[in-house]
C-alpha cells in the first residue's frame, strides 16, 4: 500500500467512526438514526435522523479542531446536501413542507462531538 493509499485509507476509516459516534450522540438524544451514507442525486448526506420534531440532515465533519471541522464545510457541499434533502423528502408524506433542518457535526481529535443544528446558515 502506497503512503497517499494509506494516508486515503485512514481518513476514511476515521471518517466512518466519527459517524457513528455522531449518530450515536443523536440515539442518545431521542433521534432515530433513518440513514447512514444517503446517496441522492446531490450526493451523500452523512446521516439522516428524526425526532418528534422532524428530519435532520447531518453532516459529520472530523479534524484536529472543531473549528478546522466546520472549515472543510463549503458551499458547494451544502447545495448538493439540499438537493439531496429534497430528493430525500419527496417520499415524505408532507414532501417539500416536511419539518426539516441541516446539521453539521464537527468531531475533533480527542473525539468530542459538538453538533451545531440549523447550521447551514452560520456558514
Amino acid at each position: 500500500m502506497t503512503g497517499k493509499s494509506a494516508r486515503s485509507s485512514l481518513s476514511y476509516h476515521a471518517g466512518k467512526a466519527a459517524e457513528l459516534q455522531v449518530a450515536e450522540d443523536y440515539k442518545r438524544r431521542g433521534y432515530c438514526v433513518l440513514h447512514r451514507r444517503w446517496r441522492g442525486a446531490g450526493g451523500e448526506i452523512d446521516l439522516i435522523v428524526r425526532n418528534a420534531n422532524g428530519l435532520a440532515f447531518v453532516e459529520v465533519k472530523k479534524s484536529s479542531s472543531f473549528d478546522m471541522a466546520a472549515a472543510r464545510i463549503s458551499r458547494r457541499q451544502m447545495d448538493r446536501i439540499c438537493a439531496s434533502a429534497a430528493q430525500f423528502v419527496e417520499q415524505e408524506p408532507a414532501g417539500q413542507l416536511s419539518e426539516m433542518r441541516f446539521d453539521a457535526a464537527l468531531v475533533n481529535s480527542c473525539g468530542q462531538v459538538k453538533i451545531i443544528e440549523n447550521a447551514f446558515g452560520a456558514f
